[in-house]
């Protein structure tokens, strides 16, 4: 049972912390016009008025304490090393963890920036998306980092804006701050500053709430069976601190050949009691999922996450007989995997077997909803497999696109370090996109598709090559300049094509290049990736300009009907099969 906040925070002043102190409950409101009851909390001179509803935690004094944001609270301290946290938490609660700044927490402190009590609350501008934001406060000498949810951006604003400093704070600038060279810096020393994920795996792995430190990292890796883990990239509703998650820890688990599986926990379905929920809406849940893409990436960029890597959305479970929250489910993922794939990064969903990603194997072959090019099935039957069951037909996402998360919440020590964790087994690629990001992606769309003949150079050169490394010429380099290499392997395009093989890209091959990808059934009101691909192919194809927006409307449809026409193909202005085989033959 919980105890009361009272009761807590009680057990907080009994503590022996001269530098932590929490007077009793006051009905001073935190700035909002209202009698809320808070409790006064300083650390280290840095004061603040909280809800008397938060927990106290002082990690001095209780050091191997979850740093958890599914309940309010508020830390004090830096975190332990977080080997007790639930494998498996949604988060969502406001909450504000504050550290001492010292060089310990240097290279988050730099990434926080530096801010004063007078600007720390933000308070004419928004708050991030992602639900957190770290302030370095250096007249407190304190590194905060504020938690909030939907419903709390409010109070959090307020109680860091309301912040004041004690006669007992010492001023620490970030500045004079120097950052050990820890383990995992060293690891990362002399590699790329960013890496792509996961790479190509067949195997087992794990995830856990907090990303583990390097000693437990290094203890797994030398003893356990595991050779991935998901780490939790950001999000509205991700619980746990993450005070070993920096661009450092990335570079080092990657050198040391962990395949790594970034995950954001964002809003969650609308008939569920998670704090933090998207619109039944469909039309506003798509645009939801497309803003919450767009902070993943940030988060993952940040971190030294470089496209194409996969980011997954974690979609917890719903009750997917509420139609309305199903759709909303749907179209709030369909608008994540559009941004993503917008960004250049592979999509990934992870959610319940029975509830989204059988929704998501239901709408498959949809031309309403963008496809994920991923699928993590939560299903707890014990299986260390990929195998989806009656949930997932085994034709779907049958390419190394699956991981299945098979026991949940267990505890497990390898080299004498302990976690909780959920087992995974993954069988997964980004290969093929791997490929084709070797000098790519870049620009595509162009008014127009210029004639390439040998020695031609310029940005549709280099749109050229790349397409040509998707179409799989493997020696081909996206450089800007036709050389030998890219006119071989056009020549060896068009006599696939059945066109005359003479080296030059024109129409045909411009129609055949821009097509390839997969070819999912397109109609009206579709959008994402496959769209702007298809209007970029009629562009090529026809002597008209379609424009590029990656909405199917009318005038896409219009296109679509005169291609048909023009090719002598069933016109209906829906883009299946014939019209995709057409493109893609170069027709």
């Amino acid at each position: 049972m919980r105890r009361p906040a009272v009761a807590l925070l009680s057990a907080v002043l009994l503590l022996p912390s001269p530098a932590l102190a929490a007077s009793g409950p006051s009905a001073d409101p935190v700035g909002s016009g209202d009698r809320t009851v808070t409790n006064d909390v300083t650390f280290r001179g840095y004061r603040v008025e909280v809800p008397a509803n938060w927990r106290v935690v002082d990690l001095a004094a209780r050091p191997h304490a979850c740093v958890r944001f599914d309940r309010p609270a508020i830390y004090l301290g830096h975190p332990g090393d977080q080997a007790a946290c639930p494998a498996h938490l949604v988060g969502g609660a406001p909450g504000l963890l504050v550290e001492p700044l010292d060089d310990s927490v240097a290279a988050r402190a730099t990434a926080a920036g530096v801010r004063t009590l007078s600007n720390s609350t933000q308070t004419s501008a928004p708050l991030p998306s992602g639900g957190s934001v770290g302030l370095a406060v250096e007249e407190a000498g304190v590194l905060v980092t504020a938690v909030y949810g939907v419903n709390s951006v409010g109070v959090v604003r307020r109680v860091v804006g309301n912040a004041t400093v004690t006669s007992a704070a010492e001023r620490t600038q970030v500045s004079s701050l120097e950052a050990p060279q820890s383990e995992a810096a060293a690891a990362g020393a002399g590699r790329a500053t960013t890496v792509e994920t996961i790479g190509s795996y067949t195997g087992k792995g794990f995830d856990t709430c907090t990303a583990p430190s390097q000693a437990t990292m290094n203890a797994w890796r030398a003893s356990s069976p595991y050779r991935s883990v998901g780490i939790y990239v950001g999000g509205m509703s991700r619980a746990c601190a993450q005070p070993n998650l920096t661009r450092d820890w990335v570079s080092a688990q990657s050198s040391k050949g962990w395949h790594l599986v970034p995950t954001y926990v964002g809003l969650q379905a609308p008939c569920t009691g998670f704090r933090n929920r998207m619109s039944y809406d469909a039309s506003t849940a798509r645009t939801q999922g497309r803003r919450e893409a767009a902070d993943a990436v940030a988060r993952a960029a940040d971190l030294g996450i470089a496209a194409p890597s996969a980011i997954y959305s974690d979609m917890e479970g719903y009750d997917n007989t509420n139609t309305a929250c199903r759709t909303a489910v749907l179209s709030y993922l369909s608008g994540w995997t559009a941004r993503l794939h917008d960004r250049g990064y592979t999509s990934g969903v992870y959610s319940s077997a029975s509830s989204g990603i059988r929704d998501l194997a239901s709408v498959y072959d949809s031309s309403e909803y963008n496809r994920p090019d991923h699928i993590w099935i939560a299903w707890w039957n014990g299986e260390a497999n990929v195998d989806g069951g009656s949930y997932v037909p085994d034709a779907y996402w049958s390419r190394r696109q699956r991981i299945h998360q098979y026991v949940g919440n267990v505890g497990e020590s390898w080299g004498g370090a302990y976690l909780l964790i959920d087992r995974n087994y993954l069988d997964v690629t980004v290969a093929a996109k791997r490929a084709e990001a070797r000098g790519c992606p870049t620009r595509l769309t162009f008014p127009s598709y210029p004639v390439l003949r040998l020695g031609a150079t310029g940005p549709e050169v280099r749109a050229a090559e790349c397409r040509l490394i998707r179409r799989g010429f493997e020696s081909v380099r996206a450089g800007g300049v036709y050389g030998a290499k890219s006119q071989s392997s056009v020549m060896q395009l068009q006599a696939d094509l059945g066109f005359r093989a003479n080296g030059i890209a024109g129409r045909h091959v411009w129609t055949a290049l821009l097509s390839t990808g997969d070819t999912p059934r397109l109609a009206i009101r579709a959008e994402g990736r496959a769209v702007r691909r298809l209007q970029r192919s009629l562009d090529a194809a026809l002597p008209r300009s379609v424009g590029v927006d990656g909405t199917f409307d009318v005038r896409t449809r219009r296109a679509v009907r005169v291609y048909q026409t023009s090719r002598g193909l069933a016109v209906n202005g829906i883009v299946g099969a014939d019209t995709w085989a057409a493109l893609q033959n170069g027709r």
